[in-house]
């Protein structure tokens, strides 16, 4: 998975890569052929007392040295490039992938999840490949270039590399083998203490109304803990890693010496043969040593390369459309819904079972209903954000699921029951879906949603900082900007979910007297548990377990419909349902 990983997102950087191993080639050449000209200065130079070929041939490896700086800069300098490009594209791959998911694979994923993919694991390979490009390229060349040469210094002396290399072989391939499930866990831990926190932050004011604050402390040590313990483990792995190929480093050197002032004592090797065949051996050595560090990378690179193509590989179960088609004129802003059916997977039972209803423009149609009766899930559907499993929801004539996604977004302005506001400014905030709007039509939509007041109170207007989620503006105030929103937006069709209930009565009804004089050539459908919010619509439809029970005005139900009239009468008196 890692190498399918890296060939698909490395693709277009082919030539950075080229410069990168080339450089890399002549960096380590001219590191391999400094021992030789070391040696020959001892031997010719400085034992015999030839100044001249002492300062010609250190001239040379001084060049030979610049030479290899400026190559390993340049290696690096392309490499890091192509490696943090890389960490970018699949960062935008991930979120791409994610931007397209239905509500049903980010709960597969979870939230917490899906940030430690979209953050450490892409850490985690972008590491892989930075390290890749500055010390794998040249960790070979050097192994094999190395073993040539100290052949070509002395064959008896090479054949304590027999013994080094395979030692270090079996060492470093043992250690791994038992990293690779620890890393693992590593990512899942990460994932879960990511959760805990996420839910712990976003959940303050809760834990605090019910002084959960140990319990919650506790919970949060337990997954810290579990962290802790599983990266102790692999990190014990890692310690022991480095001192086993130390010692087999430096155990050779010894053997080298020890056995190579034995052949310069026989006179079959020359002082600076043997200082050059000393360091070949412990370039060896280092390019293993390397390549120990490059493996240590590759288990917990090698799992989250599975963490972050298993997101880019799944399939939306929403198909995003591009055909082009869009509502039919004649039709537009018209919303059906024919017979729909919609059920959860794994589920015994659908949530919706054969709803119908027409909203055409120029008509307030509300939906009421108790609670689980399925009025959410309805209005998920309206929007496409998630599909039927039965029948079809149809905007201006055509079927949302043939309609391209655009065009879908443009028709309807959905204010959601838990209305979110980004980080930014009110400006930023409302323009969020028309971004051309104008300062004038972003005064008017907030004058409709009865938002001018405290907007204009603020500090700096409609250029006042609004936090993540809204969460320095109260909860009527959140709403009233979700709807201002959704009529900068301008749509055909508006969508209503439950979006009065953090609004007094007296705000309630100047806001929908407001946008009924503004939107009255649009389709709006409105659901909602307060019965004055929807009393005076053109048509009700009553939900109860996911069916219609009942459609027709206000007075029409309360005469006919037992469960709306139930409703009605658990907020408000006869006298009151009747006026």
């Amino acid at each position: 998975m890692l190498i399918r990983l890296l060939r698909e997102y490395l693709r277009p950087y082919r030539r950075p890569l080229v410069y990168v191993v080339g450089l890399q080639l002549l960096q380590t050449v001219a590191a391999l052929y400094l021992p030789t000209l070391n040696g020959e200065i001892i031997d010719n130079g400085v034992i015999t007392g030839n100044t001249r070929y002492i300062v010609t041939t250190g001239g040379w490896m001084l060049v030979i040295t610049l030479v290899q700086v400026g190559c390993m800069v340049g290696a690096v300098y392309f490499g890091a490039r192509t490696a943090m490009a890389l960490g970018r594209d699949l960062r935008a791959g991930l979120f791409g992938r994610v931007q397209q998911f239905s509500d049903r694979e980010l709960h597969h994923f979870g939230t917490p999840s899906l940030i430690t993919r979209t953050t450490n694991d892409v850490q985690q390979v972008q590491m892989l490949a930075l390290m890749t490009f500055t010390l794998m390229v040249m960790a070979p060349i050097m192994c094999v270039g190395g073993i040539i040469l100290a052949l070509d210094q002395d064959v008896r002396l090479s054949s304590l590399l027999l013994v080094a290399v395979p030692l270090l072989g079996i060492i470093v391939v043992s250690i791994i083998v038992r990293m690779r499930p620890l890393f693992r866990l590593v990512q899942e831990r990460l994932d879960g203490i990511n959760r805990v926190l996420r839910e712990q932050i976003s959940g303050v004011r809760v834990i605090r109304a019910f002084v959960r604050d140990p319990q919650e402390r506790d919970r949060f040590a337990a997954a810290n803990t579990s962290l802790f313990d599983v990266s102790l483990g692999a990190g014990k792995l890692m310690a022991l890693l480095f001192p086993s190929v130390l010692l087999v480093m430096n155990l050779s050197s010894v053997a080298v010496i020890w056995f190579g002032g034995h052949l310069i004592a026989d006179g079959t090797m020359q002082v600076g043969q043997l200082t050059a065949f000393l360091t070949y051996i412990l370039q060896i050595l280092m390019s293993v040593m390397m390549a120990t560090f490059m493996f240590m990378l590759v288990p917990r690179a090698e799992v989250s390369a599975e963490r972050i193509m298993e997101v880019i590989n799944t399939e939306p179960s929403l198909a995003r459309q591009s055909t082009g088609v869009t509502q039919a004129a004649e039709r537009r802003g018209e919303l059906e819904l024919r017979a729909v059916t919609f059920h959860y997977p794994g589920a015994e039972r659908e949530v919706l079972r054969e709803v119908s209803l027409t909203a055409r423009p120029g008509e307030t149609t509300a939906v009421i209903g108790g609670t689980g009766s399925g009025k959410t899930t309805l209005v998920s559907l309206i929007p496409r954000l998630s599909d039927v499993t039965g029948g079809a929801v149809l905007v201006g004539g055509v079927d949302v699921r043939e309609m391209d996604h655009a065009a879908l977004s443009t028709a309807i302005g959905l204010v959601p029951q838990k209305p979110y506001l980004f980080s930014g400014t009110v400006a930023s905030n409302l323009r969020y879906g028309n971004p051309a709007a104008t300062e004038d039509e972003l005064w008017r939509a907030l004058d409709i949603a009865q938002a001018r007041d405290f907007v204009a109170a603020m500090p700096d207007g409609l250029d006042s900082k609004i936090a993540q989620g809204g969460t320095n503006v109260s909860g009527g105030q959140r709403q009233r900007l979700a709807i201002a929103r959704a009529l900068v937006h301008r749509p055909d069709i508006y969508v209503f979910d439950d979006s009065f209930s953090a609004l007094d009565y007296a705000t309630d009804a100047r806001l929908r007297a407001a946008l009924a004089r503004d939107v009255r050539n649009a389709a709006v459908v409105i659901v909602a548990q307060r019965v004055s919010t929807i009393r005076n619509a053109d048509r009700i439809v009553v939900l109860e377990a996911g069916q219609v029970v009942g459609t027709g005005t206000h007075e029409e139900l309360m005469a006919t419909n037992e469960t709306y009239r139930e409703i009605v009468l658990s907020q408000l008196t006869e006298q009151e349902a009747a006026a």
